[in-house]
């Protein structure tokens, strides 16, 4: 019976040891996805935050430009 129990035993370990590894390995999968994905993201948000900036700057050129039609057309008109 001490022998049938040990076997058992032995048997459990072995099994959940594997299962434990499985579950590691999957976990580990998924955050390899998790990663790619943020690195993605991330770029993405880099690349947004450029295209901000270049439209601010545009923005202020153009902001520029229609002060000089203002002051332009208040000349004529004066």
């Amino acid at each position: 019976m001490t022998g049938g129990i040990v076997a058992i035993l032995i048997t459990f370990i072995v099994v959940g040891g594997v299962s434990g590894a499985t579950m590691a390995y999957f976990t580990l999968q998924r955050h390899r996805a998790d990663a790619v994905a943020m690195a993605g993201f991330r770029r993405l948000a880099e690349e947004a935050v450029a295209e901000q900036e270049a439209l601010r700057a545009e923005l202020a050129d153009l902001n520029g430009r229609i002060a000089g039609v203002e002051s332009l057309l208040r000349s004529v008109d004066t």
